[in-house]
């Protein structure tokens, strides 16, 4: 039997009982896991976090004296913890792996998102971790015959503390794999059931009593594993615990359980096994009783005090990280919402392009409310919090086949609240439209191109786009995609997108010339240079141009500068881009033991930064002060002009040059 669990609670509730008496010892005890991103708790229950998943994790583990006299409990993950975040944007991952080793994982799943920072980044990051990643259908054959894709495990058994063999099998699927553009050239696919009948006798063979698939797959495929392996016999698999699904749920199909236990350390399932000691017609091949368990990670729920130690760790150098600068403008980038949600803006043309070139699609359609800065970028060097600051939200881009009709629709939409400052308002690439704002909402739009051609309505284009417009949000309903109920056919989805801060971390580390990742391997490198030589066609770069002896040998002197700072000589765009550009760009090393500098330049660094903080927060009262008086006065600010070639002065990075193309035309 089964229950559902539709409100979160702190209490133990049972998913699936087999009957048996729970008072007798199970023989094994399981804990599994799936998809985390997050360190920290969301404000919505269950709240989750790393810290309270600690404290439940320890709860099952021996050193509790209820389960003291019972086996060790054995921790499975099924994939997806180094990407998406905003975390993972700045770490590249490494800050998951202390966190999994903490919980004492013994196996786990290779998912889609483990691969965003290519296969090198992957099995750097996999070298660190306590316990092996598995991946027995995703083979490349430039590591040799039967090798896995990253050189990960197919297969891994696990003995007990009582004895009992484990098999596992890793297993994924061919339409994640399809999506991901930093994977070497010509990897062998085989069908997930196909290998499992493989591997199934062999691991039977070594003496395993129980088969595990570890799987990183959508609900259907692993349902479809459970048909054609199932457990009736007892010769298939026992369990199928899976992931890549952000949702909790349970099926027993032919004998075999198929679990995936949430998302995001807000739910996890305690599982125990005990061997059947009858038989029944029914299920005479079967040799265990399964009884699962769901766990809610709500607030209620206390934080382990190390892990928030150690959380707190961790994230101290991600904020370390913000002030440093990953990219450097040239142009100004008009992020204000007086902007990007009533016509054309600089940033919205490059971030759009950036994301229909990425993902190969022939257009892009993005919401302006996506763009959260509202406020102009000056010209010089682009922080990493500047990134996470205008584009916070951590739904993925997606990419979706829409009709001409619908993308026509969605543009309608778009504009249908002009002048209104809504986020609704589209910025757009490999679009040229034109709308009358006299006309009724719903017959704004005039005339429509897409890639130089007129929109034809019967055709059905590939569209690059946010996960929140695929779910209708804030209008956008003709682009609603079929898993919502809508028309359009997802081609990434939501658990295959990655974040737009993602996606432009990843292109400014194709424009460094200095300080270059070590983990940049060959196949990003194909990728982001054929894409960031294709933005070039819009939005030009300009080479580094090394500092001149002068500037070199410039040493600030802070303490005048705090002095001075009152005084308006100090606020020019030449003054405030030198002090922005005094600290150390973002240092892109994967391994986090790299060689620090001395305590005087760090001190240095210190002040700096400080500094920069410093001029945000007086900025940020002068922007609302002089908004304020524009409002009054009835004066409409300008962007500052760009720079020129005589004043760029950058030389550990190429120079971004965003252009506005016209693409949005108003009657």
């Amino acid at each position: 039997m089964s229950a559902a669990n539709s409100t979160p609670t702190a209490e133990p509730v049972t998913t699936f009982s087999s009957g048996r008496d729970s008072s007798s010892p199970p023989d094994l005890r399981l804990l599994h896991f799936n998809d985390v991103y997050h360190l920290d708790p969301s404000s919505a229950e269950p709240v989750g976090g790393a810290a309270r998943f600690m404290t439940l994790i320890k709860s099952y583990q021996s050193s509790n004296p209820e389960y003291a006299s019972q086996p060790e409990l054995i921790t499975l993950f099924s994939g997806d913890a180094f990407n998406p975040s905003l975390e993972s944007s700045i770490t590249k991952g490494s800050h998951m792996v202390p966190i999994l080793n903490k919980i004492g994982t013994n196996a786990a799943a290779v998912g889609n998102h483990d691969l965003d920072f290519g296969v090198r980044q992957f099995r750097h990051l996999t070298g660190k971790c306590s316990f092996p990643w598995l991946l027995a259908n995703v083979l490349d054959p430039a590591l040799g015959e039967d090798i896995p894709l990253g050189n990960a495990q197919r297969t891994h058994i696990l003995t007990s503390s009582n004895g009992i063999k484990i098999g596992l099998i890793g297993l994924g699927e061919r339409e994640w794999l399809e999506t991901i553009n930093s994977l070497p050239p010509n990897l062998i696919y085989k069908s997930a059931s196909t290998v499992a009948r493989e591997l199934v006798p062999k691991l039977r063979a070594e003496g395993c009593e129980v088969i595990i698939a570890l799987t990183h797959m959508r609900e259907p495929n692993d349902n479809k594993l459970a048909e054609q392996v199932g457990n009736d016999d007892g010769q298939g698999i026992d369990l199928i615990l899976g992931g890549h699904d952000h949702f909790y749920n349970h099926s027993f199909i032919k004998g075999t359980h198929v679990l995936r236990s949430g998302s995001d350390f807000k739910q996890l399932s305690y599982l125990e096994l005990r061997r059947r000691r009858d038989a029944t017609t029914e299920n005479e091949g079967r040799k265990w009783d399964v009884d699962i368990i769901r766990r809610d990670l709500v607030s209620s729920v206390a934080q382990d005090a190390e892990t928030i130690e150690l959380v707190n760790q961790l994230t101290a150098k991600l904020k370390k990280s913000m002030e440093k600068p990953i990219g450097y403008t040239v142009a100004p980038l008009d992020a204000r919402f007086t902007t990007v949600r009533v016509k054309e803006s600089n940033i919205g043309n490059f971030v759009c392009d950036i994301m229909r070139l990425h993902y190969g699609a022939e257009c892009t359609l993005m919401a302006s409310g996506t763009i959260r800065g509202d406020q102009i970028y000056a010209p010089g060097p682009i922080r990493v919090k500047d990134v996470t600051d205008c584009f916070p939200f951590e739904d993925p881009v997606v990419v979706i086949r829409v009709r001409g009709a619908a993308v026509w629709d969605a543009l309608e939409n778009g504009v249908c609240m002009y002048p209104a400052l809504e986020g609704r308002f589209p910025q757009v690439s490999n679009i040229i439209f034109k709308f009358d704002p006299s006309k009724p909402a719903g017959s704004r739009i005039v005339s429509v191109e897409i890639a130089g051609a007129p929109l034809d309505r019967e055709r059905v284009y590939k569209m690059a786009t946010r996960g929140y417009m695929a779910r209708g949000k804030d209008g956008y309903k003709s682009l609603l995609v079929q898993p919502e109920g809508g028309e359009c056919e997802e081609v990434v989805s939501e658990e295959n997108g990655i974040l737009i801060s993602m996606m432009l971390r990843q292109y400014f580390m194709s424009l460094k010339v200095m300080d270059q990742w070590k983990g940049w391997g060959p196949s990003l490198q194909r990728h982001w240079s054929r894409v960031a030589g294709d933005v070039c066609k819009s939005h030009p770069v300009m080479e580094p141009k090394p500092k001149s002896p002068a500037a070199a040998e410039k040493k600030m002197d802070w303490d005048t500068i705090k002095r001075k700072r009152s005084s308006w000589a100090e606020w020019t765009p030449a003054k405030l881009r030198e002090r922005r550009s005094s600290i150390t760009p973002f240092a892109e090393e994967s391994d986090e033991s790299a060689a620090q500098s001395g305590s005087d330049a760090k001190e240095e660094e210190k002040e700096k930064e400080e500094n920069v903080r410093d001029i945000d927060r007086e900025m940020r009262i002068m922007r609302r002060v002089f908004a304020k008086w524009c409002r009054i006065a009835r004066v409409q600010a300008q962007a500052c002009d760009s720079l020129g070639e005589d004043e760029l002065e950058v030389d550990w990075t190429k120079a971004i040059d965003p252009r506005i193309e016209g693409r949005i035309m108003m009657v």
